[in-house]
């Protein structure tokens, strides 16, 4: 071989190598934006919710619509297209920060049991699961690998599981990835001490549960965290992470998850100065800390009661910009409110000591009411924002924050107060979804300035709407609306 055979080869395979960096000639065909949907159901001979899927679109960063590259990967590679719902419903889909490998979270199939018969889901129910997936060169994914599961770790194989996934999230980082579950139904009523598994009783106990998976960018393994399922005495219904250095602090991560039910419904505990059980507390928040190898540690105050009935969202936001050594802002939690209308409750997490904040604050993560002065009567009301502020997200700059209300058929956009925490209507705030019952959002922000685009999934109208967002107002404009197939669900954008 000459020479000059093995330079072209050498460059041949430099090419190779470096495809996405270099393009050596050529360009990828994967697109520059990507939104990934997770539908629920498809349009396939006309029956609804058969061929659960992920649909992969491409974003024109010149106007932000989208454009259909296929619906291709199943969510329930097993049975597919030959029972209605045979892997239980896709819920959320993650992307890792490489963007280049996902996961779905597949509800599962649970047997609702009157007595000993199940009179709902399935006789031979099926685990919540996660799929993994890698993204391709066009941006669709590939086939499902192997599901993890979770809520059988201690039961012999074959795992049979009565278990329902809620919701799924990470941290930004991409280090942990962290998944709640509501348990069986009815609620059981002698669950394991709260974060404490019973190694003793190798049964399954269908109790609600937060399990911590460590993850690695770029690859589709993920580990159970040591201490997981992290059992609770409550039914979770959202949950948000945030990692932070406080000014002056060590790095440290919180796990937020708000809880719609007490499982103590009989005899719940109470103090001795008040004798006969106590009202449950169904709506509250709790506050993990998450140490560096995912394990879980509920903080000295949570669960924290609520005035928000029936929380369905929250979302911790830290304004405090990385490498500034001052406290310029803070860390805020916002709590949609699920019942009696809808409203963002908001709240403030002791980072720095100050007018309300101790040390023993600080030390101990307090939350509080977010407020104007130290007494309740300075305490910042909850902010309207329709019907069942079903999904928030913030924009990078942690500015603005976005909320897709499900019963009303809007988006809401706010500006934060990054110092204080307040929220401040936006120019034109709220938009129609374009179609109705949105249960998901999604932000792609600005590439090389061509435009930052929101969009929502609308689950009952078969459509995602999609607005532009000014960089510098974050106000709403120019809406469009995508056919998607049938009922679009949770959405992803790298």
């Amino acid at each position: 071989m000459s020479k000059k055979i093995s330079r072209v080869l050498a460059l041949v395979g430099l090419c190779a190598l470096s495809l996405f960096l270099l393009n050596c000639g050529s360009s990828s065909s994967r697109p520059s934006g990507l939104l990934y949907v997770l539908t629920q159901g498809t349009n396939e001979q006309g029956i609804p919710g058969i061929g659960n899927d992920v649909s992969s679109f491409s974003i024109d960063f010149d106007n932000g619509s989208l454009s259909l590259i296929n619906s291709n990967a199943s969510t329930c590679p097993a049975g597919n297209n030959t029972n209605t719902n045979p892997c239980g419903i896709p819920l959320d889909i993650v992307l890792d920060p490489t963007g280049l490998t996902a996961f779905v979270l597949d509800q599962g199939v649970p047997c609702v049991l009157q007595g000993t018969q199940c009179v709902s889901g399935s006789a031979n129910p099926i685990a919540p699961s996660i799929y993994p997936y890698t993204v391709n060169s066009d941006g669709s994914l590939s086939n499902p690998g192997t599901p993890v599961t979770w809520t059988c770790i201690n039961v012999p194989a074959p795992c049979t599981g009565y278990d329902t996934a809620l919701a799924m999230t990470r941290d930004a980082a991409g280090q942990f990835l962290f998944v709640i579950d509501e348990g069986v139904y009815p609620q059981p009523l002698g669950c394991p001490a709260v974060g404490t598994p019973d190694p003793s009783n190798p049964i399954y106990t269908g109790c609600p549960s937060i399990t911590v998976f460590a993850m690695t960018p770029g690859s589709t393994t993920l580990t159970p965290a040591s201490g997981s399922p992290f059992y609770l005495s409550k039914t979770p219904s959202a949950l948000s992470a945030i990692a932070f250095t406080p000014p002056n602090g060590t790095a440290q991560e919180l796990l937020f998850v708000t809880n719609n039910y007490d499982l103590c419904t009989v005899s719940c505990d109470f103090p001795p100065s008040a004798p006969g059980p106590a009202s449950p507390n169904d709506n509250t928040v709790s506050v993990y800390s998450v140490s560096s190898s995912g394990v879980l540690a509920e903080q000295q105050y949570s669960p924290y009661v609520i005035a928000a009935t029936d929380p369905v969202s929250v979302i911790a936001v830290y304004t405090n910009q990385t490498g500034e050594g001052e406290n310029t802002g803070g860390l805020f939690v916002y709590v949609g409110q699920g019942g009696s209308g809808g409203a963002l409750f908001p709240f403030q997490i002791c980072t720095v000591i100050n007018a309300v904040c101790t040390q023993a604050d600080v030390a101990s993560n307090l939350m509080v009411p977010l407020a104007t002065c130290p007494q309740i009567s300075c305490n910042v009301p909850p902010t309207s924002a329709g019907q069942g502020p079903f999904s928030m997200l913030v924009d990078p700059t942690n500015s603005f924050l976005y909320v897709a209300s499900q019963g009303s058929n809007q988006v809401f956009g706010f500006l934060i107060n990054t110092g204080a925490g307040k929220l401040t209507a936006l120019s034109g705030s709220p938009q129609y979804s374009q179609g109705s019952q949105p249960v998901s959002i999604a932000l792609h922000p600005s590439v090389n300035n061509t435009g930052q685009f929101l969009f929502v999934s609308n689950s009952t109208s078969q459509t995602i709407g999609g607005f532009t967002l000014s960089t510098t107002t974050g106000s709403m404009s120019s809406p469009t609306s995508t056919i998607t197939p049938a009922a679009p669900s949770g959405m992803a954008a790298p």
